[in-house]
């Protein structure tokens, strides 16, 4: 299997359908979590819906620089969700999160090794493939955090979270 493939099954692992690694995956969390759940704040924590939105800003900008597009993400706006007010609001960030995310696994599989070597927008961010590594990476880590506040708003209201 060729580097692409490779990285494109590590990215589908992690945000649409594997249990390999952590034994869930960015998907099944949030789909199985309603408006209120993914709004509702824990001590300090991040929100469901704040790491989701986060996760799916870095996933937009990379989509966009395998587009050809602009490396216009900036680390200050990958927090700035817009309120949550209903399922609905809830439904279109996480349809979006798939959307978005299926798009990325497809353009990552497409890469060719000479093109996962080139330099990622500018020479300070590395190769296109240390940043999709980066992005897997990332995710796991914002993974884990939804896991476990999810077991927390579990704990906290005494209903399962399926």
């Amino acid at each position: 299997m060729n580097r692409a493939l490779l990285l494109s099954h590590r990215l589908r692992e992690v945000l649409l359908d594997g249990f390999w690694i952590a034994n869930t995956n960015f998907l099944a969390q949030i789909q199985n979590t309603n408006w209120q759940q993914a709004s509702h704040k824990i001590l300090r924590l991040n929100t469901i819906a704040l790491l989701t939105y986060h996760i799916h800003y870095y996933i937009g900008g990379i989509n966009r620089v395998l587009d050809g597009g602009a490396l216009d993400m900036k680390d200050q706006y990958s927090f700035d969700l817009p309120e949550i007010k209903s399922s609905m609001d809830w439904l279109n960030l996480v349809n979006s999160f798939a959307t978005q995310a299926n798009n990325l696994v497809l353009k990552v599989s497409n890469l060719s090794d000479s093109q996962l070597d080139a330099v990622f927008f500018d020479e300070k961010y590395g190769n296109y493939q240390r940043n999709i590594e980066g992005l897997i990476e990332h995710s796991y880590y914002h993974l884990g955090q939804i896991s476990l506040i999810r077991k927390m708003i579990e704990a906290e209201s005494g209903i399962f979270l399926s």
